[in-house]
């Protein structure tokens, strides 16, 4: 897992107008949960750039007027029209204490059905994982040399070691798109199963989402 370092400066006052005038200087007020005490600090807004701007996890070194802490990002709020940054919150990280975080699923291979002409479809770019800091993977590998077209691979088909995939097994991960062209040609027994498969995915995640 990558590493970041933020440097910050606790804050001596807190509420919704120093908040304001801090932003108005281009620093962002922040707050480290998880340990004894919470840790009111700010940071200047140009720090965050390779913790919230990327698709790429990463553990963060909070340098907070010399006092380290280990970290992740664990909440951002921006504003609702500008799309500015207004808050971070952190989670502070201990040895041997479960943590959870969003991890892009990366493919691997060539799916079949691209081959024959179908369009390789990501539904879930991203996956929530619990591990310990230590067994925390930067990316999650999902094989798609096995899909033909109308197929997908859900989560229950991978495999992991050192950390936990909360989503649920039923999720989607992929599917290959069957084109408008090869439909009007007319299937094989095998897309038509493949077919029905993606639509009865489709149900059991709007399922899903509804609970």
């Amino acid at each position: 897992m990558r590493k970041v370092e933020i440097i910050g400066f606790k804050r001596a006052n807190l509420g919704k107008t120093e908040s304001k005038r801090l932003r108005l200087e281009g620093q962002i007020p922040c707050v480290l949960y998880g340990g004894d005490d919470q840790v009111h600090f700010y940071a200047p807004a140009i720090q965050f750039r390779e913790v919230l701007y990327t698709p790429e996890p990463c553990f963060i070194t909070l340098n907070i007027e010399g006092e380290i802490f280990e970290a992740i990002a664990q909440d951002s709020q921006y504003h609702p029209v500008s799309d500015m940054l207004l808050h971070v919150d952190f989670l502070q990280l201990f040895k041997g204490k479960y943590i959870k975080m969003e991890i892009p699923v990366r493919m691997e291979g060539t799916a079949p059905g691209v081959i024959n002409g179908g369009s390789l479809v990501i539904k879930r770019p991203k996956l929530v994982v619990k591990a310990l800091p230590k067994d925390m993977p930067d990316s999650i590998s999902v094989d798609v040399s096995n899909l033909k077209l109308g197929k997908s691979t859900k989560v229950g088909a991978l495999t992991t070691e050192g950390f936990e995939i909360q989503n649920s097994p039923l999720v989607t991960i992929a599917s290959v798109a069957i084109p408008r062209a090869l439909r009007g040609a007319g299937l094989t027994d095998e897309e038509e199963e493949g077919e029905e498969e993606s639509g009865e995915e489709g149900a059991s995640e709007a399922t899903e989402s509804a609970e």
